[in-house]
């Protein structure tokens, strides 16, 4: 049973908060069309050191309680978060339920996988808070019902991924730090994939081919630029501090820098009237640096 309350939370007891980073995709291949109707896809998975923020408390009347809107017009029932408690719920058997809110700072629609990293915080969180015993590999499996980015964010690690995303091999990454803009349009992912002039057979790339700086673009970029005007102006903004990449299938862009200075220094010659701000790439997950606080306390 979901149900939707507006209690105040303020001051409540039992509640604990727990990071759920974005994402960038620092390139996105699509390699084929597979028979049962997905694509093939190849990209890199960068962790971001910034994010959501999901509280939960447990509940001891099995009850899956939605506090708020976590995205304005998403129902309860339909939201990650939900469905996520949910389906550990089913897994485990368990007869214990949960609250659920989230201070939200990911852009929806942009690409940075906020409803994705959200479903996967409650799914590694709450098999935790529940007392479960099970694998991190079972807990990508479920993931992977929900979406296919929310595995890489139950990994917790930079990865270069295969599938339809899912199969994922860890990366280690040198620092980074990215411009990120929000042009605010919202795509949407179906109609992408279906779009007559989207590349589906590019040719597989490598890791290597990634290691040494060989451009691998993003299939959806020309697709995106063709449809979207606020995107076109928000690339041909970026274009001047350095050179724009779409992250997945949205609408969020990026520049890439070396020094974090460097990228200060690129966001404010950026027009006023572009959403944008700089975060650092992260080294793994910053919800495994908050579990493993609270192990060790």
């Amino acid at each position: 049973m979901v149900l939707m309350e507006h209690e105040r939370l303020s001051g409540a007891s039992g509640w604990s908060a727990w990071p759920a980073p974005a994402k960038l995709n620092l390139f996105l291949r699509i390699t084929g069309r597979r028979a049962d109707g997905y694509h093939d896809l190849q990209t890199v998975f960068r962790l971001l050191d910034w994010g959501d923020t999901v509280h939960l408390r447990v509940r001891a009347d099995g009850r899956i309680v939605r506090h708020g809107d976590s995205v304005a017009g998403v129902a309860a029932n339909d939201d990650l978060m939900v469905r996520a408690a949910r389906l550990l719920q089913t897994e485990s058997q368990c007869g214990k339920g949960v609250d659920i809110r989230v201070d939200k700072r990911i852009p929806a629609g942009g690409g940075f996988g906020g409803g994705s990293s959200d479903a996967a915080t409650v799914l590694v969180v709450l098999a935790r808070l529940w007392g479960m015993a099970i694998s991190i590999d079972r807990l990508a499996a479920l993931g992977l019902q929900l979406g296919s980015d929310v595995p890489v964010f139950v990994r917790g690690q930079n990865a270069w991924a295969e599938g339809v995303g899912e199969c994922l091999t860890p990366l280690t990454l040198a620092p980074a730090w990215y411009v990120l803009a929000d042009p605010g349009a919202h795509v949407a992912t179906g109609a992408l994939f279906q779009a007559p002039d989207l590349t589906r057979d590019a040719l597989p790339a490598t890791i290597a081919d990634f290691v040494s700086g060989v451009p691998l673009g993003n299939a959806f970029e020309p697709v995106i630029l063709r449809r979207e005007p606020a995107v076109e102006a928000a690339f041909a903004a970026l274009s001047k501090i350095g050179s724009p990449c779409l992250t997945g299938s949205g609408s969020g862009c990026f520049v890439e820098f070396h020094e974090h200075a460097e990228a200060e220094a690129a966001l404010r010659q950026l027009p006023c009237g572009l959403r944008a701000w700089v975060v650092g790439g992260a080294p793994h997950s910053p919800l495994l640096d908050r579990l493993s606080e609270r192990s060790n306390v």
